[in-house]
């Protein structure tokens, strides 16, 4: 299972989202830029030594990002989709694809992606925090796969 962080600028965010995956097991794949540097205090405050514990791949651009994970399916999350996650059906590579906190992905991945999901909320809300996200999600696919034991 895949998380895939497409330009991230919260470094609190991605540090939480790191350590969630060394916990559970998870590759990171961070869609450059980002918006910080991982020597960022903020950053390692959170992050704290789960960094070490983490499988992180680090790529240019979106499109390297493609090219290299060719055999898996791309699901990006975006309060845009019609879809509810705990609708869709997981598979055991899926990289599950969260845009940026500040914007999301832009319109041209929006319309290459096939599979797009949101986290069904509030109408009185806007959305949740990233790192949330990733763990509702993430815990949902991995429930699928029998990943969670």
């Amino acid at each position: 299972m895949h998380i895939a962080l497409y330009k991230p600028d919260i470094p609190q965010n991605t540090a939480a989202i790191i350590r969630l995956s060394s916990c559970l097991g998870l590759k990171i794949h961070i869609i450059e830029p980002c918006g910080f540097s991982l020597d960022d205090s903020r950053f390692k405050r959170v992050v704290m030594d789960y960094i070490g514990f983490s499988r992180i791949f680090r790529y240019q651009d979106y499109d390297i990002f493609v090219k290299a994970n060719s055999k898996s399916r791309i699901v990006l999350m975006t309060t845009k989709a019609k879809q509810s996650y705990h609708k869709f059906k997981f598979k055991k590579d899926d990289v599950l694809l969260f845009g940026r906190e500040s914007a999301g992905v832009p319109e041209s991945l929006h319309k290459k992606i096939q599979n797009k999901l949101k986290i069904p909320i509030s109408k009185k809300t806007r959305s949740l925090n990233v790192a949330m996200s990733v763990a509702i999600v993430a815990a949902e696919a991995m429930r699928q796969n029998n990943f969670l034991k």
